[in-house]
């Protein structure tokens, strides 16, 4: 899988390794490998890897080049998403970037780079509002729907299920702010009542006193916006050794293996999550299948929207014939509802459509990703519970 596929991970002071005699056909591959997205990162680099493999596998890109994708960690970190983006644009000489996941660091190098640079950008994971509301002349994308839906859905769902009061913690970021936000607007809307509501600083060695405030309220709820493999563990597993809650309720970020490894599955009964999911289709299916034999989890948060990200930002690259000015166009065009449609995996089909001036309507795994005029697509979300080792799926949201 690497044949095709320009490894490059950046740590603090790492070095990209692409020559610039592939600018033409280069992409950035931006992710959280280390800070507060570590644990999602192997699953969602091996989604990459699978998408740039197939296309190198059916004829490649363009007048037929291998599609070089440079990995590069962002540490889910503001300051190190604009280094990283910077490295990838200016150094390697992509004319796209897949990501940033945290939203701090897609807005940190959308601003700082890739704006700038007139360069596509879209991100898997990246899910703040604010992302939504950027100045990007149409340059900013992503395969992930935003968390203003997610909070508000969210909220309906809690609702629905009896919590009439609920406490909220969430990390002081761009990510925690937007979904906490979101999540509040509409459970009040809706008749419910916010009992606590304050963000925590990511890192700290300990919560107790911070939810010792929020416990205050007498909720017997607590939503925590967080990673699960980070500051979010922590919350939970003092939050439960010190009987502050009863009921946990988490988004995407704490959908992690890591939290189920630190705490036990045995301590988590009382413990839901919502996350995107793609609905059922032969596109899903054929990602399912095709990601599994690959080595790769289907079922693993990102990987889906990862894949589906580095699968349109080709197919655009393919419809704008390299011209970097193009690919915003060509983004909305290759995914718009109207044409033949592409499913997972169907490049060559995709690249002889392209070529006979046709027009198609790619169909991803993660569902629906007819983009609007601020390169947001709609989403859908269920709400998790442990079980085993793992998480299964208790409910559809809406």
């Amino acid at each position: 899988m690497k044949k095709y596929l320009a490894v490059a991970t950046l740590l603090l002071s790492g070095t990209v390794m692409a020559s610039p005699a592939f600018a033409d056909k280069t992409i950035g591959l931006l992710g959280g490998i280390t800070g507060g997205t570590a644990a999602l990162a192997p699953e969602i680099i091996k989604s990459y890897e699978f998408a740039v493999k197939q296309i190198n596998d059916q004829g490649g890109i363009l007048q037929g080049e291998k599609l070089i994708g440079v990995v590069t960690d962002d540490g889910c970190n503001p300051q190190l998403g604009a280094d990283a983006a910077g490295k990838v644009v200016n150094v390697s000489g992509a004319i796209g970037v897949v990501g940033p996941w945290c939203s701090g660091a897609v807005i940190s190098a959308a601003n700082s780079v890739t704006i700038p640079a007139g360069v596509t950008l879209i991100t898997p994971a990246g899910t703040s509002p604010v992302i939504t509301t950027l100045k990007d002349n149409d340059t900013v994308f992503r395969s992930v729907p935003s968390d203003e839906y997610q909070g508000q859905v969210l909220a309906r769902a809690m609702l629905k299920r009896g919590t009439k009061t609920i406490a909220v913690s969430f990390i002081n970021n761009d990510y925690g702010k937007g979904l906490a936000e979101a999540f509040k607007k509409e459970y009040e809307a809706k008749g419910g009542t916010i009992a606590g509501y304050a963000a925590h600083e990511e890192g700290k060695p300990s919560y107790r006193s911070d939810l010792a405030e929020l416990a205050k309220g007498e909720a017997d709820t607590v939503l925590v916006l967080d990673y699960g493999d980070t500051s979010g563990l922590t919350v939970v597993r003092e939050a439960i050794e010190n009987d502050f809650f009863k009921y946990f309720v988490g988004g995407e970020g704490m959908k992690s293996s890591a939290l189920i490894k630190g705490i036990g599955s045995e301590n988590l009964e009382n413990f839901f999550v919502s996350s995107p999911v793609g609905l059922e289709s032969a596109s899903l299916n054929l990602f399912n299948d095709g990601f599994k034999a690959a080595g790769g989890d289907p079922n693993a948060v990102f990987a889906n929207t990862g894949y589906d990200a580095v699968f349109m930002l080709a197919l655009a690259i393919e419809k704008a014939g390299g011209d970097k000015a193009k690919i915003p166009a060509a983004m909305h065009a290759i995914s718009s509802g109207k044409g033949e449609p592409i499913l997972v995996g169907e490049w060559k089909k995709a690249k002889e459509l392209i070529a006979a001036g046709k027009d198609i309507d790619y169909q991803g795994a993660s569902g629906g990703l007819d983009f609007d005029e601020n390169g947001d697509v709609p989403g859908t979300y269920s709400l998790f519970r442990v079980a085993g080792d793992d998480f299964q799926v208790v409910e559809a949201m809406r």
